[in-house]
């Protein structure tokens, strides 16, 4: 399916990636719901990529709903806000779903909370214009995303402010709104882009502002049929464009949805900005809109609790800070065969043990996966079949980056490109020997970050 945009000679997809099962049929069907305020959330003073913010407040303060309580420590970090009313306790520390080890201020619940309407209404609901946004000059657009502690929330997390800066180095030309949610499973993108399209569009035009922008692009798989006629009305005369894009993985990656829209190169190492593009998601634009028009932080987002393993499979719009296993309680519990929780989706999401490990910015789903959806062979030696690199988007060879890793020879993974790699999970996927690639990787990564801090 070729795409019709003037002057882009886009073809809908790229090279290589595959084509798992989706299994969206378990929540694509389910409307978002508003999950009860818990008790305590607790808030990890680093919930993006790059620098994590510093305490604003301290143990037995009192704070509202919105209130800032952590300031970003460098310009790619992200401030923090309570998600509910309540009174901070004691500092802890707790290992994340990546198994990152960080400090987090929690909040035990106190005073009046909003009802399940309200807080849809108040995050979703009301007026979003669509003209005179003229009004908001650049450079405050951006003030207030990185005053709302806004972060990319398909699942990178980074600081959405850096994207949305003015540049006079790196002229943007295209804003593109990623709605393709290529990851199996997760279905929380497609329902907001059924449920509140308004806010998305409101925010993408004023990102597209901030940026300088001449053509906004809102790209969908083609497996998301009805979002994209709900986002087609809901951008009549506005200017956007819906490119409808070939249902395939990893088409939501910011490098291979540019090449399938515009056919534009991202170059090794590089970023959409090297091309004049700028990305994001579009759960983080209805947040712009929401940050800029209303002055509003980032304090819920949807997540999409689903997997063969949940009694319930929901969309879910809860607090940052909530737990897991609050969460698996809302969607009516596990089910007898739930054998493993992955914080995302399997593809790319981080398998962990303890339910009260806290959602974050970035958590944009839980999939509890049944023993026989994660039954696998043992692994065994790598017979050089050369599938791994035939799948892999970024056009790497998989196996030596991993087995490079593997032998912590962290000349030979930079080498081989190591940083290029996004651990989309392709080649794992395809291996025959069951060969864990990603986690190798991941290993790899962590080995070289290390060296070049040394």
């Amino acid at each position: 399916m070729g795409l019709k945009l003037e002057g882009y000679a886009g073809s809908g997809t790229f090279a290589h990636g595959i084509h798992p099962s989706d299994h969206k049929a378990l929540s694509k069907d389910a409307a978002i719901r508003v999950m009860p305020t818990p008790d305590t959330v607790v808030l990890s003073l680093h919930q993006n990529i790059g620098g994590p913010c510093e305490p604003l407040v301290k143990s037995r303060q009192a704070v509202v709903w919105g209130e800032l309580i952590g300031k970003g420590s460098s310009f790619v970090s992200s401030t923090l806000h309570a998600s509910v009313p309540g009174i901070v306790q004691r500092p802890m520390r707790v290992t994340l779903a990546n198994g990152r080890h960080m400090d987090t201020l929690p909040i035990k619940t106190q005073g009046e909370v909003p009802s399940d309407r309200e807080l849809w209404d108040e995050i979703f609901g009301g007026d979003w214009p669509t003209t005179g946004l003229e009004a908001y000059e650049p450079a405050l657009i951006s003030r207030d995303i990185n005053d709302g502690g806004l972060v990319g929330l398909g699942g990178a997390a980074f600081p959405t402010h850096v994207k949305i800066t003015p540049s006079d180095k790196k002229p943007i030309h295209t804003l593109i709104v990623n709605g393709c949610e290529c990851e199996p499973y997760l279905t929380s993108d497609y329902r907001l882009m059924l449920e509140a399209p308004a806010p998305i569009i409101t925010g993408a035009l004023l990102a597209g502002r901030s940026v300088g922008a001449k053509r906004i692009v809102i790209g969908v798989e083609d497996n998301k049929m009805p979002a994209i006629e709900v986002l087609r009305k809901a951008t009549d005369g506005t200017g956007i464009r819906i490119a409808v894009v070939k249902t395939k993985y990893p088409q939501g990656s910011e490098k291979h949805l540019i090449q399938a829209v515009i056919k534009r190169q991202v170059p090794l190492g590089g970023l959409p900005s090297d091309v004049g593009v700028a990305m994001s998601n579009v759960g983080t634009m209805a947040a712009v809109a929401r940050a800029v028009i209303h002055k509003k932080p980032l304090t819920h987002r949807i997540i999409s609790v689903t997997g063969g393993g949940i009694a319930e499979p929901s969309n879910v719009l809860a607090p940052i800070g909530v737990s897991f296993g609050e969460l698996v309680d809302f969607c009516g519990g596990l089910r007898p065969d739930a054998a493993r929780m992955v914080a995302g989706g399997p593809m790319m999401g981080f398998a962990f043990a303890n339910p009260n490990t806290p959602v974050t910015k970035g958590t944009s789903g839980l999939t509890v996966m049944t023993r026989d959806e994660v039954k696998a062979g043992e692994e065994t030696a790598c017979v050089r079949c050369g599938k791994c690199v035939d799948v892999c988007p970024m056009k790497l060879v998989p196996t030596k980056i991993a087995m490079a890793s593997r032998h912590r020879d962290i000349s030979l993974s930079r080498r081989y490109n190591i940083m290029a790699c996004f651990e989309c999970g392709s080649c794992a996927y395809t291996c025959p020997a069951r060969i864990p690639l990603v986690q190798l990787i991941r290993a790899g990564k962590a080995l070289v970050a290390a060296a070049g801090r040394s």
